[in-house]
């Protein structure tokens, strides 16, 4: 007789048994998950410099971190450059300078739009100018575009010799997108930004972003490096002294940008980092916006996403009583910085600035990050400089790129981004006779994108016996419940969906042997709240999905019940996600010997979610994957799944897929 693993997932079931209190906040997996993301963060916070001690390891290493960076934040390969199709619709004369009004296309039909700002006479100058890319923060403008807000930071940059780059956002710009895909602030803390902005920032629960690498931090990092293209084509530009700055989301783009483009020489970003101690262990992730962050797939410090701009200039400028950039995050990261720049012998090429008070631009801040450009990009060290406050704003809507809604391209995939810039994977079947090592190869490359921690087999759990469950202790510290096998007491089935589990008792009358598998986030379920999806979004900065450490829960329960329960010839299966988790489960533990799906999904954009999966396959060559074993389909889209059938004929295998 097979032992059938079942599994359970937290979207099908309560938390059976563990019923809580509607006034409690406080939920039984809490300390559990919190405890292991903690551990898990201290962990990655160690490898700053990826372990680099000195100058010639970081110089060798960094090749491959540069690549790293590019692949984690969805720019590798690096997309092409295509055509920008710059248009200047119009012009602003105003505090002695030139706004020209331009629109260019990062991608074809993802426009962005920008205010150029330049010294009168523009290319009639004789001497070229350097240049800056301003990034925006999440400040609201409506139908004007965020790039109105900062106009004054481009005035003073014309006014004193610089012309200056002010692009507009995703999803704050004239032709808006999505930033808020996993994340929505509560609608409560956004009147002040208008009825518009406030439905352009609720979450739109896109957590497919995730199965396919998306960030919208990608397309902001992309256009920040197509406007450099754009800066070097000027006849007023000097390609050599270019420079990058923001503050808030645009300061987390200036990271972006300078680590990704070499050609930015000096970076001044603006309260736009922190490090995993306060986004995971401080629960700082919920306060910022899906933008602000790239997947961590390599697992890094997040400390060396800025140690990449190293050795060229940075002021790291932030405020003394900021919540979502607290001084202790700035301190560790400062520190950090200041060795990697020591390391290159540049320790005054680095610079603090921290102002008095909360989470804004003021006088003291605006004038340092002047000075500092000045000092660096036109080697004026003199620092007494103006305040852009003395700019009066001009009127927003004479500094549309397109005055009216009937200007707006009709071609513009700006809405839809999401979904084009990372294309999926298109997978080529093996050859005849070359089964295994493609198999091989694609495990490989799902262990590099998605589960890193079954690069090996999982070890061997410990055992926790109790009176209804019997808990596998993986080594991560995360219990993971099963129905003890021989325990004839099935009420807590009976708290389950009783509908499904009939389904699975009636699959082939193993009902008598079924050990329920109940992953991370059921049983001992956590506090979820939607949003801000803390625990969903905290294992993205660690380089995993929620997901992904279910599947591991799966194989610890596979090798707790081979070696501690003695059980042989395990077979496994679940419906819908919970038998996706079963599959990859069966590709990595060699105890499971059979796996059936019920009513599975056809593609991971549906779920389960794990990191950067549809970069590697989708879900039908998942399972196709699974060759020789014995693979159950029954129900879901019979045509999805023509394509598994296809991978297990190749295998030699076509009579061990049985489809129903």
């Amino acid at each position: 007789m097979r032992l059938l693993l079942s599994l359970f997932l937290a979207a099908t079931l309560p938390s059976a048994g563990l019923a809580q209190d509607k006034k409690q906040d406080k939920k039984p997996g809490d300390a559990m998950i919190e405890k292991y993301l903690a551990a898990e963060t201290d962990k990655l916070s160690a490898k700053f410099l990826d372990g680099a001690k000195t100058l010639a390891e970081w110089k060798q290493k960094r090749p491959r971190l540069h690549k790293e960076y590019m692949d984690m934040l969805g720019l590798w390969p690096i997309p092409e450059k295509t055509p920008l199709k710059v248009v200047k619709t119009g012009e602003v004369d105003a505090h002695e300078v030139i706004v020209e009004k331009l629109h260019f296309q990062s991608k074809p039909g993802l426009y962005v739009t920008a205010n150029l700002y330049r010294p009168k006479g523009g290319a009639a100058i004789e001497q070229k100018q350097p240049a800056i890319v301003y990034v925006c923060g999440h400040s609201g403008k409506g139908r004007d575009g965020n790039k109105t807000a900062f106009q004054d930071h481009g005035f003073w940059f014309a006014n004193n010799g610089y012309v200056c780059l002010i692009i507009d956002t995703l999803q704050l710009g004239e032709i808006p997108g999505v930033h808020h895909g996993t994340y929505g602030r509560p609608w409560g803390h956004l009147k002040s930004w208008g009825v518009e902005d406030a439905e352009k920032m609720k979450n739109h629960n896109r957590f497919w972003w995730h199965s396919i690498g998306y960030s919208p931090a990608a397309v902001e990092c992309w256009n920040g490096i197509r406007a450099i293209d754009y800066l070097c084509t000027r006849d007023d530009v000097d390609p050599d002294k270019i420079g990058v700055t923001g503050i808030s989301g645009g300061g987390a783009a200036t990271f972006w940008i300078a680590a990704a483009d070499e050609r930015v020489k000096v970076a001044v970003p603006v309260s736009g980092m922190a490090d995993l101690e306060f986004y995971v262990k401080q629960k700082g992730v919920n306060g910022h916006c899906d933008c602000m962050f790239l997947y961590n797939t390599y697992q890094w410090d997040w400390t060396t996403i800025a140690a990449l701009v190293a050795p060229r200039p940075m002021l790291f400028a932030n405020s003394d009583n900021d919540p979502i950039f607290p001084m202790d995050a700035n301190r560790r990261i400062f520190k950090k910085l200041e060795k990697i720049y020591g390391m290159y012998g540049v320790e005054k090429a680095v610079q603090e600035k921290v102002s008095v008070g909360g989470h804004d631009y003021r006088p003291d801040l605006r004038k340092a990050i002047f000075h500092f450009f000045n000092l660096h990009l036109k080697q004026q060290p003199v620092a007494l400089v103006e305040d852009s406050a003395k700019y009066t704003p001009i009127d927003g809507k004479k500094l549309r790129v397109f005055p009216e809604d009937k200007d707006l391209p009709k071609d513009s995939i700006n809405h839809k981004i999401d979904e084009l810039f990372i294309p999926p994977a298109l997978v080529e079947l093996p050859a005849k006779g070359k089964f295994a090592a493609w198999k091989k190869g694609m495990i490989k490359r799902l262990e590099v994108q998605s589960f890193s921690k079954l690069s090996s087999r999982v070890p061997l759990p410990q055992r926790v016996p109790t009176d209804l469950f019997t808990y596998f202790r993986g080594t991560d510290g995360v219990n993971i419940a099963t129905m003890n096998p021989e325990s004839e007491s099935m009420f807590v089935v009976r708290d389950l969906q009783n509908v499904r589990f009939k389904k699975l008792t009636e699959t082939k009358g193993w009902s008598t042997s079924q050990l329920l598998v109940y992953p991370r986030g059921t049983i001992l379920d956590w506090t979820k709240k939607s949003p801000p999806n803390f625990i969903e979004r905290a294992h993205l900065l660690l380089g995993r999905t929620v997901e992904s450490d279910a599947v591991v829960d799966v194989c610890t329960v596979a090798r707790g019940a081979e070696t501690h329960l003695k059980k042989k010839n395990l077979a496994i299966q679940g419906i819908g996600n919970a038998g996706i988790l079963a599959a990859y489960a069966a590709l990595f533990e060699p105890s499971i010997k059979e796996v059936i799906v019920i009513d599975p999904p056809k593609s991971h954009k549906e779920g389960p979610h794990f990191l950067n999966v549809m970069r590697v396959l989708d879900i039908p060559e998942a399972l196709g994957l699974l060759a020789p074993t014995p693979l159950t389909i029954i129900g879901g889209d019979q045509k999805a799944f023509e394509r598994t059938a296809e991978i297990y004929r190749l295998a030699g295998a076509a009579d061990k897929l049985t489809r129903k």
